[in-house]
């Protein structure tokens, strides 16, 4: 019972050392593996595709890679290049890694930069800068005394 409680604890916390550790090497050797075409497919070196961040499952048996191509086009084009080629990828990460059991891998769109955007465009909107700079006077303005400050 308390392995279980255990569990469920360290469930919610986010991702721990080993896990970040594993998914930034998968990240690197997967970009580098890409970005020297050793993959022999065509269509997968057709696209120039940016590795963003790669997350390792706590038990470490499956990866979720986040990939985006270069200018955003052909997202569903290049994951299934890189879904069709899984198995070659996985060698490669195993030969570079030295882990008991190989990650699969899965791969998905990188929505990090349209999420930035996003921000950007919200941010730029008049009705936010004039909430924000309302916001800013406030803080600018002492806090005032209250009858219960006086105790």
């Amino acid at each position: 019972m308390s392995g279980m409680a255990k569990n469920s604890f360290s469930s919610g916390k986010g991702p721990n050392q080993r896990q970040l550790r594993v998914g930034e090497l998968i990240r690197r050797t997967l970009s580098d593996v890409l970005h020297r075409g050793e993959v022999h497919d065509p269509e997968l070196n057709r696209h120039t595709i940016t590795i963003g961040e790669v997350r390792c499952s706590p038990d470490l048996r499956v990866a979720t890679v986040y990939v985006m191509p270069l200018g955003g086009d052909g997202i569903d084009e290049a994951i299934a290049a890189l879904a069709r080629n899984r198995g070659e990828l996985r060698h490669h990460v195993a030969k570079a890694m030295t882990l008991k059991h190989t990650p699969d891998l899965r791969f998905r769109a990188d929505e990090t930069f349209a999420r930035m955007d996003e921000t950007r465009r919200l941010f730029a909107d008049e009705r936010v800068q004039r909430d924000l700079a309302a916001s800013d006077d406030a803080e600018d303005v002492p806090p005032q005394d209250t009858p219960e400050d006086d105790r």
